[in-house]
């Protein structure tokens, strides 16, 4: 059988212009990768690196970092520093967190603690440390911190003004400690530090709105810590503040009384701080006036700080407390340096008094010295033997005058009532030691014996004869006696004749009575013999 040839077929290529399905699906999935690639780094915000002491309770992948209970991020590694000395956590924050990127944010590691301010982090006992943050107010972007080492007491969110305090020491205060006005807390220490001379401190609070428009120019701050106990002329006085203040310390404000506290006080206004109450709330002193006095006795129950008094009015107090060696008399003395402040008599009189260290004040000091000014150490109290000194007028002290050149001034002084009578009784002992009491024993023994002599003689020749004349003067007394007794003829003769002497002045009487009546009678005599 006859096969007829076919024909070839006719092999084209095929057209290369769309590619292979087989192609699609890694494209595909190269397309979704890179789609979620993208997805992952725009929904990520941005890292960031904090230092802290210790690594204590973090985990890399597991601790959490959040704000307001709510995570903002999670932490990524935990490495060590290059010098050794801290941990650097980095952070990898939310998209929505990164504002905490930026200046001014603090983090900190949240666990168990008791401290001045109470305690907190109780619930990572079961949940386990995380990191808390607070946010920056600056829009400045940072990427490295400094971890804290224990929660900020305020956070950007609270509302209120922070305040600079500068005094001269701390006491018992400590970040946390509480801010009073009116016995009401009203905010927290939030820090402290020295000032960069060393010579005090300088402590940052803050003060929580709406307190915070009590706060004025002329606002006072003071130590309220502690317990205010004080014995005066109205009794036993005890202040405080709370049981909080006692423990922990704290500081309390208000305006000066009878004044108000002025336009409220800018953020980060700087205040001085007082160490009580009453020095917080005294008038401005002005220009200090500072002097020297000299004493020539024991300062023991003087200290430093201790008032110098014009009758009854605190002028200023104890700087400086020193001993003083004189060359020319080989003698010691001790020297007393003190402030005192001219205007605090100022506001008690009509007239002003001259400025300090000026020629008119060294003039009226002048004067007044001329006229007696006088320092004295006086008893302040008597249970504690503390001491003061006491400015005063003595016109009867010796004169003496000042030297206006020397710088501080030295004012003369006095002894007080009690040292002038130690010298008045060391001279009364003195003399009395000088009296020869042996000399005066020997004297009087020998005039005992003299007269213990005479004595002798007195019984032996004297008496014998006295007892004969006394028994010659009784016999005498009785004689006498007898005579003038009651039933003497003597007594009766005197009683009669005292009776007829009796009636003849009666009659004497009787005829100067009739005379006076009837003088005629001397002439004419009575009418019944006329007749």
């Amino acid at each position: 059988m006859h096969i007829p040839d076919l024909p070839h077929p006719e092999i084209k290529p095929r057209s290369r212009w769309l590619p292979s399905l087989v192609w699609l699906i890694p494209l595909i999935s190269a397309l979704i990768g890179i789609a979620l690639l993208v997805k992952s780094v725009t929904a990520e915000g941005p890292t960031v690196t904090v230092a802290f002491d210790n690594a204590e309770g973090l985990e890399a992948g597991k601790t959490k970092v959040k704000y307001k209970d709510v995570e903002i991020g999670t932490v990524r590694t935990i490495a060590l520093s290059d010098d050794l000395k801290h941990v650097r956590v980095t952070i990898q924050l939310d998209k929505e967190a990164e504002k905490f990127a930026t200046e001014g944010s603090r983090f900190w590691v949240v666990r168990p603690r008791i401290g001045a301010s109470g305690v907190s982090g109780l619930g990572t006992l079961l949940s386990g440390a995380y990191i808390g943050a607070d946010i920056g107010r600056s829009t400045r972007r940072a990427t490295s911190f400094t971890g804290l080492e224990n929660p900020p007491i305020v956070t950007a969110d609270q509302q209120g003004h922070q305040y600079t305090l500068r005094g001269d020491s701390l006491g018992s205060l400590d970040i946390g400690a509480p801010i009073f006005y009116r016995r009401i807390q009203v905010g927290q220490v939030v820090g402290f530090s020295l000032d960069p001379k060393g010579s005090g401190v300088i402590v940052n609070v803050f003060v929580n709105a709406p307190y915070d428009k009590y706060v004025g120019t002329d606002t006072r701050w003071w130590h309220a810590s502690g317990v205010d106990l004080r014995l005066d002329s109205g009794g036993l006085k005890l202040n405080t503040q709370s049981l909080a203040t006692v423990m922990m310390g704290g500081l309390a404000f208000e305006s000066p009384p009878g004044a108000n506290a002025g336009a409220q006080a800018p953020d980060g206004a700087t205040f001085r701080l007082a160490p009580d109450e009453t020095d917080a709330l005294r008038e401005p002193d002005g220009t200090p006036l500072y002097v020297v006095m000299h004493f020539n006795q024991s300062l023991r129950g003087l200290s430093v700080g201790a008032p110098v008094d014009l009758r009854g009015i605190t002028l200023g107090q104890v700087t400086k407390i020193g001993l003083e060696y004189d060359e020319k008399a080989l003698s010691f003395s001790m020297e007393v340096t003190m402030a005192l402040y001219p205007d605090r008599l100022s506001r008690r009189s009509n007239a002003m008094l001259p400025e300090p260290n000026t020629q008119g004040a060294n003039d009226l000091i002048q004067h007044l010295v001329l006229h007696g000014l006088r320092g004295q150490l006086r008893t302040g109290n008597l249970l504690t033997g503390q001491l003061y000194v006491a400015l005063d007028m003595f016109p009867q002290a010796a004169h003496a005058t000042v030297d206006l050149r020397r710088t501080p001034i030295e004012l003369p002084t006095v002894p007080n009532t009690l040292d002038e009578l130690q010298v008045q009784i060391a001279g009364i002992a003195k003399k009395l030691n000088e009296v020869p009491f042996d000399k005066i024993g020997a004297n009087l023994n020998g005039t005992l014996e003299s007269a213990n002599r005479l004595f002798g003689q007195l019984n032996t020749e004297v008496v014998p004869q006295a007892r004969s004349t006394l028994a010659s003067a009784q016999k005498t007394f009785d004689a006498a006696q007898a005579t003038l007794g009651q039933d003497s003829p003597m007594q009766a003769d005197v009683h009669g004749a005292m009776q007829e002497l009796t009636r003849t002045l009666q009659s004497l009487n009787a005829l100067a009575d009739y005379l006076e009546r009837h003088p005629e009678a001397l002439v004419f005599g009575k009418k019944g013999d006329r007749q």
